[in-house]
């Protein structure tokens, strides 16, 4: 029974392509068959010079492992690829913080030595659900792993909001825009965005203003069952945009009505060891951490 493993990269030279299409050899010699998406497979091999058979594309067949060799927009987009499929994501770090990846370039060859043998676990992380109502009715749903923004469309506007949370009005105010994320997101855009870093294992939902015009925009943290919306007050001089991931993207009237919450299908993730997540933080920002001494040893 063939093992079929997706590979995504942001591959955009000879080099990085030739590097990719060498661990699709590797990954062949194991027993696996490797498959790109429609994009990949278009630009890669031509990048390397090389050529691949058509039995390399992806159509949704049931894979095992979503490898991808890049950073964090990367692990987006094969997210997305596999959102119908229990299929995990495993991340080598080829960018510059990759704070999703799970592995570094040098770790490369004892990955796929776990892979072939199944050394590995599955964890799960929280996952998005956003619908789009404009005059009651639903025009657009999707999802996010990060992030889900409400902006402003025109950098000359303002955009004015309302937000409600568990069917309760919380605050109206003009904005650039709203920020609701994920544990899994919090060292994103909403970090960079002024919000608290939350560990992968606290279930909430982050809610951040961005350049808010109010004394009270501060960010929030929403229970993990909590339904929060964002309304584009009908009096709002600007129309707005929302994004999910930075990738899929709606466009939003005055008076849409933005409905977020917690997916009911969360997002598996490829894990190795069980790494602290302090260390993770050190190590992808390094943080200086000289002077610790730690516990003392007990007689």
């Amino acid at each position: 029974m063939s093992r079929f493993i997706l590979l995504v990269s942001n591959a955009i030279d000879e080099a990085s392509a030739t590097a990719v299409l060498d661990v699709a050899s590797d990954l062949e010699s194991r027993g696996f068959t490797y498959l790109f998406d429609e994009e990949d497979f278009g630009r890669i091999p031509k990048l390397a010079n090389r050529q691949i058979s058509g039995d390399h594309l992806f159509s949704d067949q049931d894979v095992e492992v979503v490898l991808v060799l890049g950073g964090d927009g990367s692990i987006l987009r094969g997210a997305e690829l596999v959102r119908n499929q229990d299929s995990p994501i495993l991340g080598i770090n080829l960018g510059h913080v990759g704070f999703m990846a799970e592995a570094e370039r040098e770790d490369l060859p004892r990955v796929l030595d776990r892979l072939e043998k199944r050394d590995y676990q599955v964890g799960y992380r929280v996952a998005l659900e956003v619908e789009v109502f404009q005059e009651n009715e639903l025009v657009f749903s999707s999802w996010a792993v990060n992030e889900v923004t409400v902006e402003k469309s025109a950098r000359e506007r303002v955009l004015e909001v309302v937000l409600e949370v568990d069917g309760r009005p919380l605050s109206s105010f003009g904005c650039d825009g709203v920020l609701v994320s994920t544990p899994t997101g919090s060292t994103a855009y909403a970090f960079s965005a002024g919000g608290p870093v939350i560990w992968p294992n606290v279930e909430a939902l982050l809610v951040v203003p961005l350049s808010a015009h109010a004394l009270f925009a501060r960010p929030l943290v929403l229970g993990p069952k909590s339904l929060l919306a964002i309304e584009v007050l009908k009096r709002s001089p600007g129309a707005g945009v929302m994004w999910c991931d930075g990738r899929r993207t709606f466009d939003l009237g005055p008076g849409a009505r933005v409905e977020v919450n917690q997916s009911s299908q969360p997002v598996p993730m490829v894990a190795f060891e069980e790494q602290p997540f302090t260390d993770r933080l050190v190590k992808k920002f390094a943080l200086p951490v000289t002077g610790w001494r730690g516990p003392e040893e007990q007689d």
